[in-house]
């Protein structure tokens, strides 16, 4: 299949663009903008490969999203491009409107003015799969799950602007028949994620001899994914998914952020040990909690392994100890953008 990526070269859309030219036949173009977040160094070990190939462009810009669509001619649109970042959106909400769903408006519109003119046989073929996230569900108490049908209750403007693209989406399966897919997943982690989340962000400012700032108490609950668990999943959805569904893809692996951090810190320890012989704990700072903070998120992926087959592969365990040998074995990535972003700068205190 031809299969259009759009953010494929942010942190989830490059993993998905790796592995569908690592693992399938598919042809792959990616549609990215190459905001701060995004990187075409994510995408070196495929970027000869005859069936990827690259198009800078906006979302929000349709004329460019008509073009590039009637162009490629796709059976696949995976709609990644987002801002992601709670803290951001806090500072600044504008851009997360903008992006999340003046732009997800603007891919749906071309998608079906595209699928329409498509003969009867390649209309039946056709998805469009939107990639979104379970903070549109907001906060859990200490019991309970996330399923696909739990009510939208966003609370950050980050999660706000997710749940109305959520709901755009749905609304063109529902008024013009657009074959649509909506997929929400957990905290995703895992390497060449952009270091101002958690745990990059807790990676590099530990190397670098920084405090290590965590929210609050740390006693925030979050459900860790793999990120190429979730991009398998991804495949497995737009190849086998029920037109109009919802599936919620976790990783069923909840932690505590204060024990994540730990964790990140037993391992370098181990792998990399301070000069001092202390532990990396020693650097852990508790900073004032982020406005709104939910307290906790967690997945129930009954649905997407009974329909569909998928199951993370990967434990908390094992996911995290690859990640943090990926950003020791791979500082010039990350200092790269370290460098031409200055990430790891506190936001989200803008309320």
């Amino acid at each position: 299949m031809r299969i259009l990526v759009t953010g494929g070269a942010g942190f989830i859309g490059s993993a998905l663009v790796r592995h569908l030219i690592e693992n399938t036949e598919h042809d792959v173009l990616n549609f990215d903008k190459l905001t701060y977040a995004g990187t075409l160094t994510s995408l070196s070990s495929i970027a000869s490969s005859s069936r990827y190939r690259f198009k800078q462009g906006d979302i929000c810009d349709e004329r460019a999203v008509a073009a590039i669509i009637e162009s490629f001619q796709p059976q696949v649109v995976t709609h990644l491009a987002a801002e992601s970042h709670v803290d951001r959106s806090i500072d600044g909400p504008g851009a997360f409107i903008q992006t999340n769903v003046v732009g997800t408006y603007t891919m749906l519109a071309a998608s079906a003015g595209y699928w329409r003119k498509l003969p009867a046989d390649r209309r039946e073929e056709f998805r469009f799969h939107h990639i979104s996230t379970d903070e549109v569900f907001g906060s859990l108490g200490e019991t309970g799950y996330f399923t696909e049908s739990t009510p939208y209750d966003p609370r950050s403007p980050y999660s706000a602007s997710k749940a109305g693209s959520d709901h755009l989406v749905s609304a063109w399966g529902h008024t013009f028949g657009l074959p649509v897919l909506i997929t929400n997943c957990s905290n995703n982690y895992g390497p060449y994620h952009f270091p101002e989340k958690l745990i990059p962000l807790m990676i590099v400012k530990a190397l670098a001899g920084e405090p290590l700032p965590v929210y609050g108490s740390g006693a925030n609950v979050r459900d860790w994914l793999y990120v190429e668990d979730h991009v398998r999943a991804l495949q497995y959805v737009f190849e086998k998914g029920v037109v109009g569904q919802t599936y919620n893809i976790g990783g069923n692996s909840e932690r505590r952020n204060i024990d994540v951090v730990n964790t990140v810190c037993t391992i370098l320890d181990r792998l990399q040990p301070r000069e001092d012989g202390q532990s990396y704990s020693k650097q852990i700072t508790h900073v004032a909690d982020r406005p709104g903070h939910d307290q906790r998120y967690a997945i129930d992926a009954t649905k997407i392994r009974n329909e569909l087959g998928w199951q993370p592969v990967e434990t908390f365990e094992s996911g995290i100890e690859k990640t943090v040998s990926w950003y020791l074995n791979n500082r010039e990535w990350w200092s790269a953008l370290l460098q031409r972003n200055q990430a790891g700068k506190r936001q989200g205190l803008g309320a």
